[in-house]
């Protein structure tokens, strides 16, 4: 299973309104610089603004890390880095992160091809995007 650039987009998308929601204005801009320049294909710049937050715990910028190593975007393409940060954002309860994890594990990139740990990766996302869903219709 390959995501096709439709995909990828939609979740950068989503990542990014995540980190916006999780971190407030003060590290939206650099996050939204970084998905500027992400769009123009300009990854070391996107790289150089997504890292710091990354390593502040941002889980949108370390989705997105993830995503860059796993499709070589401005890095080489190193399937184990992708997992360390999309393993990162996943303990943050990024959705994304969690289904991407569950892709990897299917796939067997950068680990072990194991279904059941796909799976467990796909159920802790659908669980993860359930419950904010619930809280969203709960605070209409």
């Amino acid at each position: 299973m390959r995501w096709g650039s439709a995909a990828i987009r939609f979740a950068v998308l989503a990542a990014w309104l995540m980190a916006v929601a999780l971190v407030g204005p003060a590290a939206a801009v650099p996050f939204e610089d970084g998905g500027d320049a992400y769009r123009r294909g300009d990854y070391a710049t996107a790289l150089r603004l997504w890292r710091p937050l990354a390593d502040q715990g941002n889980a949108g910028a370390q989705f997105n890390l993830g995503l860059m190593y796993a499709n070589g975007q401005g890095v080489p393409q190193d399937y184990a880095e992708a997992i360390r940060w999309y393993r990162k954002a996943a303990d943050r309860g990024a959705a994304s992160a969690q289904f991407n994890l569950g892709l990897m594990y299917a796939n067997g990139q950068g680990v072990p091809q194991d279904y059941a740990e796909a799976v467990r990766w796909y159920r802790k996302a659908a669980d993860q995007i359930i419950a904010e869903r619930q809280h969203a219709a709960a605070a209409q």
